[in-house]
């Protein structure tokens, strides 16, 4: 089960990036290669019928700075690539004649990168399938990318050094970013990248969700998880955790949740209250997430205000205790769940499998071998749990009926966040001509 895929030990402090921009000598910037994949279409057909769009997964390749395209449903099968750091060049020259910005683009690599830059995290298409929304960590923003050209349509710098998880209104206009540098949420209008508004979170906003038909916007803070000061009784130094529900017009924040609280009254002091990736019920009465250091998920009643049950799942033997070794404090990191509501499909990330568990019952299914689950969502015809691989650079599918694998295909280098999207139905990548 365990990958043979080397692990660096991911542990640095922005102090640490500091000494490094202290001894950085001068050099050569990188050169930026153009768009991949051209269009075979002639334009004129391209053209004749931008109404059509073909439904796809978009597949974020966090330390290679690209997007893969692919099916959304049967073979997911590879139909693209974009380059999502057309811009690489510019925005290094400026991270460069700039000492603080500087300091966190190291952190950054050397934190939460795992020794890599990370340049795409989260993606959302337009409506129309016309461009595609990513937030860059490294870069601190939030770019537009035209699909059809590959270049960019607007650029938003975000507060603070680092942006993260996104979320797109269910009507598709607006997309909001976290900020985990300067603890803000910003949210954008998808076609200007204008900002229509922001609110303030706790410690490193990450997870964003969009509720009540677009009404609520909550954002879970994870806290510091770029240290190794990991001990339960270091707990003190994680900072501000918790949820924050804000009105997604006013912006306003309605409610503070503290998991710690919640946990506390439940029995489970011994569990971080760091909020990984959640996912609600179909009538949202119900939010399941995942928490630092912990192999498994807390169900949470939305209506009642109190955690109702929490299932642990079992452990990789081949997996160490030692906590300081687990990827940005996450022991499973990504689930999602089936259309219905009826199953919960976790990625296990270090215990390197993904499981298919029956909300009924917390019973698990089979634990199918995945180096290094990142992410999970499910597929177009909601047939199937999708995660990937960042262990190995895949995508896989897992069947949510059966708890089987169906399919892996190959992607970038460390693919993490996968998200439905649209782009016209005779795409096949960016134009170079």
């Amino acid at each position: 089960m365990r990958s043979s895929t080397p692990r660096p030990h991911r542990r640095r402090t922005f102090a640490a990036a500091t000494l490094v921009v202290a001894g950085l000598t001068a050099g050569t910037l990188p050169a930026i290669s153009g768009p991949a994949g051209a269009s075979e279409v002639p334009r004129q057909a391209r053209e004749a019928a931008p109404e059509e769009l073909k439904e796809v997964f978009f597949v974020g390749n966090n330390w290679e700075g690209t997007a893969d395209v692919i099916n959304s449903r049967g073979d997911y099968a590879k139909i693209g690539r974009i380059d999502m750091i057309p811009d690489k060049e510019e925005r290094l020259l400026e991270i460069y004649l700039n000492p603080v910005k500087l300091a966190f683009f190291l952190g950054i690599r050397l934190g939460p990168g795992e020794g890599h830059d990370q340049y795409v995290d989260d993606m959302y298409t337009t409506k129309d399938g016309k461009s595609v929304v990513a937030s860059r960590p490294s870069f601190a923003d939030v770019v537009s990318i035209d699909v059809e050209s590959g270049k960019i349509n607007w650029r938003f710098p975000v507060s603070g050094f680092r942006s993260d998880h996104m979320a797109v209104t269910p009507d598709g206009t607006q997309v909001a970013v976290s900020s985990s540098i300067s603890n803000t949420v910003h949210v954008l209008d998808m076609a200007t990248g204008k900002e229509a508004g922001n609110f303030k979170t706790g410690d490193k906003p990450h997870e964003n969700v969009y509720t009540d038909g677009g009404k609520y916007l909550w954002n879970m803070a994870i806290g510091e998880v770029n240290t190794d000061m990991d001990a339960p009784w270091q707990d003190f130094t994680k900072g501000d955790r918790r949820i924050t529900v804000a009105d997604a017009k006013t912006f306003q924040v309605k409610k503070i949740i503290d998991m710690r609280e919640r946990l506390d009254a439940f029995g489970r002091k011994d569990l971080s209250d760091a909020l990984r990736p959640v996912a609600f019920t179909p009538d949202e009465s119900k939010m399941y997430f995942q928490v630092s250091f912990f192999n498994g998920f807390v169900e949470y009643d939305v209506h009642n205000d109190k955690i109702t049950r929490v299932k642990t799942l079992p452990k990789n033997p081949e997996t160490s205790d030692d906590r300081t070794t687990y990827v940005n404090d996450s022991r499973h990191h990504g689930m999602s769940m089936s259309p219905r509501g009826d199953k919960l499909c976790i990625a296990g990330t270090m215990d390197d499998y993904v499981t298919v568990v029956d909300r009924e019952t917390f019973q698990e299914g089979p634990l199918v071998t995945a180096a290094k689950p990142y992410w999970a969502t499910v597929s177009g015809d909601g047939k199937h749990c999708v995660v990937s691989e960042s262990g190995t650079d895949r995508v896989t599918a897992i069947d949510f009926s059966t708890g089987k694998k169906v399919t892996s295909i190959p992607v970038g280098d460390h693919p993490q966040r996968v998200r439905l999207g649209h782009v016209p139905a005779y795409w096949t990548g960016p134009a170079t001509g």
